[in-house]
């Protein structure tokens, strides 16, 4: 938690004080060149004073925390292989599509894939895809070895 709170303080130091082509902006570039009392004047110097100093000491980490968020989030597509294999399971068993753990633990092996990737795609399935029958829960009772209703 603590190291995403310097994340984005970092970044937004670097949003602050770094200009496009990486250079500092100088108080001048950050006032519009109004000139400002000395008050002012005093507290921009002891900002650009700290500036500098956590530019300094964080000055590479900023450098790799810019490149590192500019980079766009690869979107997540599984292998095609992978997916139809993940894909067969599920028309096999598209009355009660939960796989066992054992199942999840095949799959993995025959896909290359995490468990947990596997686990994603069966809940995305499941939401996108699938719409238990209204009579489900009925019909798994009766195909328990127990019987939970009896005939009068």
């Amino acid at each position: 938690m603590l190291r995403l709170k310097l994340k984005k303080l970092l970044i937004c130091l670097l949003i602050l004080c770094v200009t496009e082509d990486g250079a500092i902006s100088s108080d001048e570039e950050l006032s519009g060149g109004d000139h400002e009392v000395a008050e002012d004047g005093k507290q921009r110097c002891e900002d650009r004073d700290l500036k500098d100093r956590l530019l300094r000491k964080f000055g590479s980490r900023i450098s790799s925390l810019k490149l590192e968020f500019s980079k766009k989030k690869k979107k997540g597509k599984l292998p095609r292989e992978a997916r139809q294999a993940l894909l067969d399971w599920w028309n096999l068993h598209y009355k009660w599509p939960y796989p066992t753990e054992g199942d999840k633990i095949a799959l993995a092996d025959a896909t290359g894939l995490d468990q947990k990737q596997i686990n994603n795609w069966f809940i995305n399935q499941r939401k996108r895809h699938w719409k238990p029958s209204e009579n489900m829960p009925f019909a798994m009772m009766d195909d328990s070895s127990g019987s939970f209703f009896t005939e009068e």
